[in-house]
């Protein structure tokens, strides 16, 4: 059985965006809240979760998480208001670009 991993993104009080990877995001989110997650969110509260989508096994998560967190800001805001539309574009270029360092594309 494999387990499915989650993509998302929260938001911190200042309006940043932060992405990040995993297998239970009510957990993860929580983690951050009490400052035990990320170091780059401790301090930041409030969060609050904008984004959370299935990203298959880990691999394709960590893939996933490289591409978003190449996105400006305007494209991180589209793909919060219209992840159909984003998402099909970001599997598009996975399927062509490789993230740096990697000489494998993703399938």
């Amino acid at each position: 059985m494999t387990t499915c991993w989650y993509l998302y993104l929260v938001r911190t009080r200042s309006g940043i965006l932060y992405t990040g990877i995993t297998t239970d995001v009510i957990r993860r989110v929580e983690q951050h809240r009490l400052g035990t997650g990320a170091k780059a969110l401790r301090g930041k509260g409030p969060l609050t979760l904008e984004f959370c989508r299935p990203a298959g096994d880990r691999p394709s998560a960590s893939r996933w998480e490289y591409r978003v967190k190449q996105l400006s800001r305007t494209q991180k805001e589209r793909l919060i208001n219209q992840p159909e539309i984003l998402l099909d574009d970001l599997w598009q270029s996975l399927a062509t670009v490789a993230p740096r360092g990697r000489q494998d594309a993703p399938v």
